[in-house]
């Protein structure tokens, strides 16, 4: 299902990518977002995990990108965010009997298979610099 985790992990990246030398607070990044900075914690938590960013404790702590902004494509985002983007299911389950009940779970996998094929190549065309420039 969709879910605001690429926004938010996108909005904590370019912020990070508009202050390249500093650490960030998650206070700061939270008070951009209006979220509170637990949430902002756990999605660093996962960039950490995927060598996207660092971060230090203390007085002056913080996070700040990993490797230039120039260097993330937004394909990267998506694919730490989500597995894939999928519309969902009927909550029943389709009657076997019939011609398109039978057949419409796979099909609408099909679907999302493309649309996800579709998202990650348009994403992979866009930097996070070209996306924070737009700022």
């Amino acid at each position: 299902m969709i879910s605001g985790k690429f926004a938010i992990t996108l909005h904590i990246l370019t912020l990070l990518s508009k202050f390249p030398d500093e650490y960030l607070s998650s206070e700061f990044l939270a008070g951009s977002m209006n979220l509170h900075p637990v949430l902002i914690r756990k999605e660093i938590a996962n960039l950490k995990k995927h060598n996207i960013v660092e971060s230090k404790e203390g007085k002056n702590g913080g996070t700040k990108l990993l490797k230039p902004a120039a260097k993330i494509n937004l394909d990267d985002i998506f694919k730490i965010t989500f597995e894939k983007v999928t519309l969902g299911y009927s909550k029943n389950d389709p009657n076997p009997d019939c011609a398109v009940g039978k057949n419409i779970n796979k099909k609408l996998d099909e679907l999302y298979e493309d649309i996800n094929d579709k998202i990650i190549k348009q994403l992979g065309t866009i930097s996070l610099t070209e996306f924070s420039d737009k700022f």
